[in-house]
């Protein structure tokens, strides 16, 4: 008799352990869909004076099974002035035509006038943004918005200086709440001397990117070689690939690379 009470109690006990534990495991699997992850730090300007950084990243699933750190979907950065906030925002999304995926280098305010400079995060990002060299893209706070600007344009007490901001994320088994200037600076202290750390005035070989080649969109939220349309023949060749991609006649680069030889 023992034997047929416990029994049926003890199948009641795994069927609600069971449907906990599947509870559990929804619960996670729609959590990990998506996270943030946030600090504060100091930033140095150029003149001392130091202000108040808010750093936020959105963060998507892991790229691949190996991986420990999610996919970056966007980061915002809130920069506390005496005068306001001012605030940067990217996303990274390579599916996406428009230019994006910048990581931050230095944040600074010269004479009143903020200014940010970045550089491409990646291949994809390098090449929505016409393949700088030196590769950085540089912008300046105007009529509340920023606004992209050329080298020559940049205040020239910022070039040779070096990130004042936490490049990139910490990992997030190491993430502290808050960054002095000291800590930005450990933070970054194994990066490179090179453009993803420094504001630099001169070219460099293949613009720091190695192997990455001129890419264009296909429409259709993928990038491909520029290669492949270049060693066409002609202009007839290149549409007729264009069609085999199956990429919009907007996206098509035939009529930029035959121009004044169609024939």
């Amino acid at each position: 008799m023992g034997l047929i009470v416990v029994r049926p109690l003890l199948l009641l006990i795994l069927k609600k352990v069971t449907k906990l534990g599947l509870f559990l495991m929804m619960g996670f699997t729609i959590s990990a869909c998506s996270k943030t992850m946030s600090w504060k730090e100091e930033v140095q300007l150029s003149d001392g004076q130091i202000v108040i950084a808010e750093r936020l990243y959105n963060l998507g699933g892991y790229p691949a099974i190996e991986s420990r750190e999610r996919a970056a979907l966007d980061m915002t950065a809130t920069f506390n002035l005496p005068s306001g906030k001012i605030i940067w925002k990217t996303d990274f999304r390579d599916s996406v035509p428009e230019p994006n995926s910048l990581n931050l280098i230095r944040f600074d305010v010269v004479k009143g006038v903020p200014y940010i400079a970045t550089y491409p995060a990646g291949c994809i990002a390098y090449n929505k943004w016409g393949r700088p060299n030196p590769p950085q893209v540089l912008f300046k706070y105007e009529n509340s918005q920023w606004k992209r600007i050329t080298l020559a344009e940049l205040p020239s007490t910022l070039i040779g200086t070096h990130a004042n901001v936490v490049v990139g994320r910490p990992a997030t088994s190491l993430l502290k709440s808050v960054y002095t200037v000291a800590g930005v600076n450990e933070e970054n202290a194994g990066i490179d001397e090179g453009p993803n750390k420094t504001i630099l005035r001169e070219p460099i070989h293949d613009g720091g990117q190695g192997t990455c080649g001129e890419m264009i969109y296909d429409g259709s939220g993928g990038w491909i070689g520029i290669g492949w349309f270049k060693e066409r023949p002609n202009y007839e060749a290149c549409l007729k690939y264009c069609e085999q991609e199956k990429m919009p006649a907007q996206y098509c680069p035939c009529n930029r690379l035959f121009k004044g030889n169609k024939s």
